[in-house]
Order: C-alpha cells, then structure tokens, then sequence
C-alpha cells in the first residue's frame, strides 16, 4: 500500500482575457525543470494558503465578500477566515507570479499599471518575491485592498494520495483587468503564454503543451464557452449573489 501525504490547502487563478478576433484566450504558465512540484509543466498561476492569508489584518484588507459568504461558496471544512483566505491566497499568488494585481484603492477604484508613475509597485514586488516584505505590508503600504469580486469560483481539485507533495486546490477565474499586462517570467515561471482552450488543447494533443490533468479538464470545460462574458456569467453567478451588500471582508 502506498503511503499517504497530507494534502495543503491551495487556490490557482486562471486569467482571462478576449481574444483579438473571436473568443477568449487563457493565461497558461510553464513552471522550472527543475522546481519539485509540476517542472515542466503548463499551469496557472496558484499555490499554497498561508497563515497570514487568513489573518484578521488581512482579511481587513478585501473587498467585495465576506468571510461568511466565502464559506458558502467553498464548503463548511473552512471556518470563515479560511474561506476568505483563499480568495486573498489566489490574489496574492496570481501577482507574485504573473504581477497581475486584483486590488482597489480606498475608493474602490481598480487598481491598473497606467497608474505606475503614482503608484509604482516593482521593488515592493521584488521585495515579495525575496520574503522581504510580506503582501499585508504592500497592500497597507500602498492603501490598497484585495478584490474578492474579481474571483468567481471555479472547480476543487486535489493532489493524488500517492504524491509527496500534494495540494487541495480550489480554482478561480478572473478577467485580466484592464491596463495591467502579465510578467513573462518571474521565478517560478520560465516562460508563459495566452492560448484559446482550443488551441492549447490541440498542443496538448501534439505533446507540445505538457500538463497534468486539472489543467487539461479545466481547459476542456472552458472550451465549451464562445465568450468571456458567457463563462464569467455562468461561473460569477454564486460569486454575485453571496457578495451583495458585503463591502468588505469583515
């Protein structure tokens, strides 16, 4: 009998945008030969729930659901700070990975990159990156909250028992908002690119797109979808109804 790991909880982020002519294309990321978990592979953005995503400070620090109505939506095996920290793990990993940034301002502007010469967040994004600055701190440096709302939840899926390293991942889509645009590479990606489902699906097929299985089915179920706003529709639908009158997590 095979030993069995203990799995981590997770969240993973797929971005989304139009394509240029019809349909929607999909942010896939290829992860380092040489890291332990998934080298080589074609992923998105994602990993493992930290203490601090769930902490009181910040969960201060969301907007746009909270931590009771979080729960609804991923299941009563999370206490409410749990569930929210999800939302706030999916944000943080998407940015220090793809440096795409989920987050509203005080006014509950969104946050875009056009607004760099104000709001420049490339060292403190270094400085996540080195462990020398935590996210809380960026956010509360930069009077900048997470964006819940941006995140419509997706699909659970979790590592099988006979690998080491083994994750309890709940997936979530987002739009890629407008005037931010993705890292090429950060350090846990080596190279990174947007694809139709379609189209990666028939890389996958040539063995030129190499990915586990979560990933391929999540591609293959957006597949389905002639549009962004068909897919945000259908997925964003329990996101928009547990959200109403939450302005914060609290």
């Amino acid at each position: 009998m095979s030993a069995q790991h203990k799995s981590r909880p997770a969240a993973t982020v797929i971005l989304l945008r139009p394509a240029e002519t019809n349909g929607f294309e999909v942010f896939l990321t290829r992860r380092p030969d040489e890291m332990a978990f998934l080298g080589g592979m074609y992923c998105f953005p994602g990993g493992a729930l930290r203490k601090d995503d769930c902490s009181t400070a910040m969960l201060r620090l969301c907007h746009g659901l909270s931590p009771v109505d979080a729960r609804k939506i991923v299941g009563a095996q999370f206490s409410p700070p749990e569930a929210l920290g999800l939302w706030i793990a999916g944000i943080r990993e998407l940015f220090e990975e793809a440096g795409i940034l989920l987050a509203v301002n005080d006014l509950k502007q969104p946050w875009a990159s056009a607004q760099d010469h104000k709001n420049n967040l490339t060292d403190k994004h270094a400085a996540l990156l080195k462990k020398t600055l935590s996210f809380r701190s960026l956010l509360e440096s930069e009077g900048l909250l997470c964006d819940a709302s941006r995140l419509a939840y997706f699909s659970h899926w979790q590592t099988p028992q006979e690998i080491s390293i083994r994750f309890d991942t709940r997936f979530f889509l987002a739009a890629l908002p407008k005037g931010q645009t993705p890292l090429l590479t950060s350090p846990e990606v080596a190279h990174s690119l947007w694809l139709t489902p379609d189209r990666a699906l028939k890389l996958f097929a040539k063995d030129k797109l190499p990915m586990i299985f979560p990933t391929f089915t999540s591609l293959r179920t957006l597949a389905d979808f002639e549009s962004l706003e068909s897919v945000l529709k259908e997925y964003g639908s329990k996101l928009s109804a547990a959200s109403k009158k939450a302005p914060r997590g609290q």
